[in-house]
């Protein structure tokens, strides 16, 4: 049986996780969904319920499952799949982190644990960013810094009560993560295709993303982007060492790294690569290619990363590894 895609939606304290949440499990689409949150009481979700056979899950009115995360994630995974045996129907699942949460640990748990792998497949990040008060946030906490960074999409929201703020609030956060989609969103309301991905897959940056312009780092900001993309093929064992030398430089200040690499060991698709700080996701490779030029393309997200200092790293070794290949 496939993993089942995990959306995990976090943000800081006020930003609308909760409506969005809430305006996702009444629609009709989403009666196939469980929800792994840390409290019940979080979302409001009292008045929906059929029944509680278990203290920690519960089953809503419209076909959801909720799930209130007592422990790790593992656990919450675990104790759904256990319901989906018993007759549960879901097909995806919703993570909500609480509003001081950094995402990392949980996105290395998606990664690092085989028993977690074997169930969910990481499907997008989606954080939600106040308009009203994002600025002030993103100045006082570091958090809310890094859980724009990691993010796949960024839900920019309360924009019908500053219009204004949206567009420098645009800027901010391309500059912390160009490689994220940024949307609009009022009262929760946002399109779920814009929000998620088709079932199993992962975010690829485009070629469109790297082209982008390159909006200069907040005065505030010490997160930085970097986007990589290569036409000649690598040699494995060069992506290999690559992401170690990544993860052994950069270690936790490395928040992000997600593309897909064009190997010369399989010509046929490229290696879909996805780590958080030192942990790394094991390869997998794409059938075939998606739409566009066949070439690496990659995204990495860090504390002070610089594009010179990767772009040499990987030329490197690269080169050294060709040289012995032609020994």
């Amino acid at each position: 049986m496939s993993p089942l895609p995990l959306s995990v939606i976090t943000g800081f304290l006020g930003s609308g996780k909760t409506t969005l949440i809430r305006r996702l499990l009444a629609r009709p689409e989403f009666a196939r969904t469980a929800v792994i949150v840390n409290e019940f009481g979080d979302i409001g979700l009292d008045h929906e319920l059929i029944e509680s056979a278990e203290e920690d899950l519960v089953e809503l009115s419209t076909g959801c499952l909720c799930c209130a995360m007592r422990g790790d994630l593992a656990v919450a995974v675990q104790r759904l799949f256990a319901k989906r045996s018993q007759g549960a129907a879901f097909d995806r699942i919703l993570l909500e982190t609480t509003g001081l949460a950094d995402p990392a640990p949980i996105l290395q748990s998606l990664l690092a644990d085989a028993a977690l792998r074997a169930r969910v497949t990481l499907d997008r990040v989606v954080v939600t960013v106040d308009a009203v008060n994002a600025h002030a946030t993103l100045d006082a906490h570091a958090v809310s810094r890094k859980q724009a960074a990691l993010a796949d999409l960024l839900l920019i929201t309360k924009t019908d009560l500053a219009p204004q703020a949206a567009p420098h609030l645009r800027q901010r956060l391309q500059a912390l993560n160009r490689d994220a989609d940024i949307v609009h969103g009022v009262h929760g309301e946002v399109a779920p295709a814009i929000l998620f991905h088709a079932r199993g897959t992962q975010p690829i940056p485009s070629p469109a993303a790297t082209a982008a312009a390159h909006p200069q780092p907040h005065a505030h900001d010490d997160i930085a982007s970097v986007s990589l993309e290569r036409a000649q093929p690598l040699h494995a064992v060069s992506l290999t060492l690559f992401l170690q030398a990544l993860a052994g430089v950069c270690g936790s200040d490395l928040l992000r790294v997600k593309g897909i690499v064009a190997l010369r060991e399989h010509p046929d698709g490229p290696a879909v690569v996805h780590g958080v700080q030192h942990v790394f996701h094991p390869l997998r490779w794409l059938d075939g290619w998606p739409a566009g030029p066949r070439r690496t393309r990659l995204v990495l997200i860090g504390r002070r990363l610089r594009r010179d200092w990767v772009e040499a790293l990987l030329a490197t070794i690269e080169d050294e590894v060709a040289h012995a290949a032609r020994q």
